[in-house]
């Protein structure tokens, strides 16, 4: 075993050479064997015993990841590789979740990794989570290399002679690959196809700590022929010795994945917008150890003894402690108290970490995930845009009114940590609502709350979280500021469904557009916006637009930021209900301005635009849209007719089903509204052997009958009058 002292001089000593790191990470459906992997490349390092790889489960070491069995958090590691030629590497590895309730985790960890190990179980091939999590690794540039495990069940369980079994890796070599060239960015769509021949592919079982690449093979003169004998006479227990997981996967590693330098060349341009002939620029491109310290925060751990934890990329220059950041987003500074590396729970302080590499630091209170910290003032990186959307929440409240402050830090330090949680605090009303991406996302939250914080709460039913938009065009409406001297015109359509789907998958950025950027114009005509209202979109946020379309007003670029300001907080919270606004075109087609700077504060302008968006929205009609989910079912034949009737009962739409001879798949999609309860239903009508996935998340128009009874309920549950709002005009 490696002593922890040894471990953190060796780390420091190789964060200096850049060519000898390797940033990867694991992704997968949940249940292929991610943490399994990760126990074996711990053990190859030594930092945990051979005997325990594949049982302990090392980074799981959140109370709940042990009691559910599944991974929650992302968990960071950096342990030294050494090959046989004697040559060392630093790995940095982080242990991604599968579950689709922790999305936001894998999301998160993309950012800071070059490499991606996606794991595929042989037997179960590409699930919709693998689509997902490669779509997450793809669109932040992180090159895959490919893991097909559990292959002693293609063995044991359907024994497969060897020949069938190369059959089965090609098939899920090919299935990896056509995503790679659907996802990729187009530079690699080639590049980075996965093959055997190339040594990009491995296989084995992580279970028994054993695999094999093309490569490995030849280098051990192992074949797969011997893995199957070993099975075929109980042998293979020797395996795990003979052909060591860990070599086959860190050599694999090391041939193939970038280091920080090779890949900071490619992926800057794809996670950074910024000048590239700047100074933070040259230093971000190039990995520059003398270059300006630029920190990027992807991660927030609150804990009880060390406070804030802030774990991230170092991709330029050095930070020890005492070095000064400027939170670019966050627009503060702040001083870093420590640095450390990770071995999973477990902290080691390090004394200087230089850029290339992931680390955790101490004391950058202001920061939440995302937070670009730099010793100079510069671009933040681009918004870590999350696949999916909070769609389920909870009001949350504590028993004892005396334990209201507390509650209220609590869920700010939870908004903090994990941004796939929408938090929203009501002082009037006293209301606190919490939002996430499925029950068990926030089952996971409400348990921390009373075991961490030691805080007893009383939790509503999950209710769902619609969207508001407009049925037609309407306007241009008009907006008084309360002081009655200033007036703004808007008008509100629909926006463009290619627009609306461009940015939800990421080709267009939701961003403040401040210089007129000729890339976001040409991808928002391409995606079906007029070329003259793409010249002049202001701002995209929440997949809404603000379009400015004034012409010759003297003062109309001083209140601009206020303007924009006042359609982010329409767009957060609509004027029917206070849910989410999606899909909307707000154009400001006129102002007429007080020419005096003391008529045109915030306190006037913010609720003049609100009013007037608020009044074009009314005008056209708000509709509620509802989330839906669109999830595969994995059944056997004989409960194919139940499985069905449950779909149907719960107002889904049946899209596709494959029927084999004992088994099939029904792809359906159900509203989020009637999901509530829908494991144990199918558990139930299947005798426990069904099981669901998600493959995505839309959002559809809520049946006409549903609209009324939906707004008002929504209303009542947020204390807002009964009456429905209707636009004011003097």
């Amino acid at each position: 075993m490696v002593a922890i002292k040894d471990l953190a001089a060796k780390v420091q000593e190789l964060m200096h050479k850049p060519t000898q790191i390797r940033n990867i990470g694991t992704c997968a459906h949940i249940d292929h064997g991610k943490t399994t992997l990760s126990d074996n490349l711990l053990a190859g390092a030594g930092l945990i015993s051979e005997e325990l790889a594949g049982q302990i489960q090392a980074l799981d070491y959140d109370p709940q990841e042990k009691a559910r069995g599944i991974t929650i958090n992302a968990a960071n590691v950096s342990m030294i590789h050494v090959d046989d030629k004697g040559n060392e590497y630093l790995i940095n590895l982080i242990d991604t979740p599968g579950h689709v309730d922790f999305g936001g985790e894998v999301t998160r960890a993309m950012r800071v990794i070059d490499c991606a190990i996606v794991l595929v179980d042989a037997v179960e091939s590409i699930m919709p989570q693998t689509e997902t999590v490669l779509r997450q690794a793809l669109r932040e540039g992180v090159k895959p290399v490919l893991f097909i495990n559990k292959v002693d069940r293609l063995i044991k369980e359907l024994k497969l002679p060897p020949e069938k079994i190369l059959e089965r890796f090609t098939s899920i070599i090919l299935q990896v690959n056509k995503l790679i060239k659907a996802l990729a960015p187009p530079q690699f769509k080639e590049a980075w196809q996965v093959s055997a021949q190339g040594g990009t592919v491995c296989f084995g079982s992580a279970k028994h700590r054993w695999a094999l690449s093309l490569p490995y093979m030849k280098k051990k003169n192992f074949t797969l022929k011997q893995v199957v004998e070993a099975y075929q006479t109980d042998e293979w227990m020797r395996l795990g010795r003979q052909i060591p997981l860990h070599e086959a996967v860190l050599d694999m590693i090391v041939a193939h994945a970038p280091n920080p330098i090779e890949a900071q060349k490619y992926r800057i341009p794809i996670i950074w917008h910024g000048e590239e002939e700047s100074e933070a620029g040259k230093a971000l491109l190039s990995c520059d150890p003398n270059g300006p310290a630029i920190f990027v925060v992807t991660k927030v751990i609150v804990d009880p003894q060390a406070g804030e934890i802030f774990t991230g990329r170092l991709f330029s220059g050095q930070i020890a402690k005492g070095t000064e950041l400027i939170l670019n987003t966050a627009k503060t500074r702040e001083k870093v108290q420590q640095v450390f590396i990770y071995k999973g729970a477990s902290r080691i302080p390090i004394e200087t970490a230089i850029c290339g590499n992931i680390i955790g630091v101490v004391g950058l209170k202001s920061a939440s995930s995302g937070e670009t910290c730099s010793s100079i003032e510069m671009t933040p990186f681009e918004a870590i845009k999350h696949l999916f959307e909070p769609v389920v929440t909870k009001a949350i409240e504590p028993k004892n009114p005396k334990d209201l402050p507390k509650l209220i830090e609590v869920l700010k330090d939870i908004a903090k940590q994990d941004p796939t949680i929408a938090v929203t605090i009501n002082e009037e009303t006293g209301e606190n609502l919490i939002s996430g991406l499925g029950e068990l996302h926030l089952e996971i939250w409400e348990y921390r709350i009373i075991h961490d914080h030691n805080l007893d709460i009383v939790v509503s039913p999950p209710i769902v979280v619609y969207r508001e938009t407009v049925k037609q065009g309407a306007g241009p409406a008009e907006g008084k500021s309360p002081n009655r001297h200033n007036k703004l015109y808007v008008t509100v359509k629909p926006l463009e469904e290619g627009v609306a789907t461009a940015i939800k998958e990421g080709k267009i950025p939701e961003m403040k557009i401040k210089k007129r950027k000729k890339e976001i114009e040409d991808a928002l005509v391409e995606a079906g916006l007029d070329k003259d209202e793409a010249r002049k979109v202001v701002d995209i946020y929440k997949g809404n637009i603000l379009i400015d379309n004034t012409r010759g007003i003297v003062h109309i670029g001083e209140i601009m930021e206020m303007v924009i300001t006042a359609f982010e907080e329409i767009c957060s919270a609509g004027p029917m209900c206070k849910e989410p606004c999606f899909g909307l075109k707000v154009i400001l087609d006129d102002a007429k301005l007080h020419e005096d700077a003391i008529h045109r504060t915030p306190a006037q302008m913010i609720p003049c635009m609100r009013q007037a968006i608020t009044n074009a929205m009314l005008l056209g009609g708000v509709v509620l849209f509802e989330p839906k989910q669109i999830i595969r079912i994995d059944i056997p034949s004989e409960y194919l007719n139940e499985t069905t009737k449950l779909v149907s009962g719960r107002r889904g739409e049946l899209l596709d089903i494959v029927q084999e001879e004992l088994t099939a798949v029904v792809k359906a999609k159900v509203p989020v509204a009637e999901m509530f309860g829908f494991t144990a239903a199918l558990r139930s009508a299947t005798s426990g052997r069904g099981a669901w996935f998600l493959v995505d998340q839309i959002f559809e128009k809520l049946p006409s009958d549903l609209q009324s009874p939906t707004i008002l309920k929504l209303r009542e549950k947020k204390g807002l009058p009964k009456e429905l709002p209707k636009p004011i005009f003097d």
